[in-house]
C-alpha cells in the first residue's frame, strides 16, 4: 500500500512539472540592456537619494557595470524624484481619511553620438490615514514609499532594456 501511495506522489509530481514546462512557465529574470547601456554612467541630482541606491542595484542585476563619465560610455542622469499628496476623502468631522501619492521620476539617457533621450513617468498608490493610530500609519507610509522607489528602479531599468 505505501509502495502505491509513492507511486502516486512520484506521478503526481511528474505531472505538474510536465504541465508546468508545456505552458511556458518561466522564472522572471532581470532585465537585458542593450551592449551599448551595458557600461553606464549614472548621475544624479541627489545621489544619496533611496532611489538613487536603488537604481544601482538593479543597474548591478541587468549586468551593468557603472563606471566613471567619459566620452565612450553612456550616461544616465536621474533628477530629483517629486512626491505629491492630495487629499481623495474624508472623515465626517473633517479629518482626512485619504491620500493619493503621486511620485514622479523624470531621467535622460545620453548615448555616444546620439541624441539624449528624456523620460518621465509617475506612480500612484492610494493610502488611508487613520489619526487613532498616527504612529503605525507613518511606519505604513514609510514603507510604501519605499515600495514606490523600487518599482520606479526597476522600470528605469526596464525602460533602458526597449531602448
Amino acid at each position: 500500500m505505501a509502495a502505491l501511495n509513492a507511486i502516486k506522489n512520484g506521478l503526481a509530481l511528474v505531472l505538474v512539472c510536465f504541465l508546468l514546462s508545456s505552458c511556458g512557465f518561466h522564472l522572471k529574470k532581470a532585465s537585458s540592456l542593450p551592449d551599448d547601456l551595458k557600461q553606464l554612467t549614472l548621475v544624479g541630482d541627489d545621489q544619496k537619494s533611496a532611489l538613487f541606491s536603488y537604481l544601482q542595484s538593479e543597474l548591478a542585476m541587468s549586468d551593468v557595470t557603472l563606471v566613471p563619465a567619459s566620452k565612450q560610455s553612456a550616461q544616465l542622469y536621474l533628477f530629483k524624484e517629486q512626491l505629491e499628496r492630495q487629499t481623495l476623502s474624508l472623515f465626517q468631522n473633517g479629518q482626512v481619511a485619504e491620500y493619493e501619492l503621486a511620485y514622479s521620476v523624470s531621467y535622460v539617457v545620453k548615448r555616444p553620438k546620439q541624441k539624449a533621450i528624456e523620460k518621465r513617468f509617475e506612480l500612484y498608490r492610494n493610502y488611508q490615514d487613520d489619526p487613532d493610530n498616527a504612529l503605525a500609519k507613518a511606519k505604513e507610509l514609510e514603507l510604501l514609499i519605499s515600495e514606490i522607489r523600487q518599482q520606479a528602479s526597476r522600470r528605469i531599468v526596464r525602460e533602458l532594456s526597449q531602448l
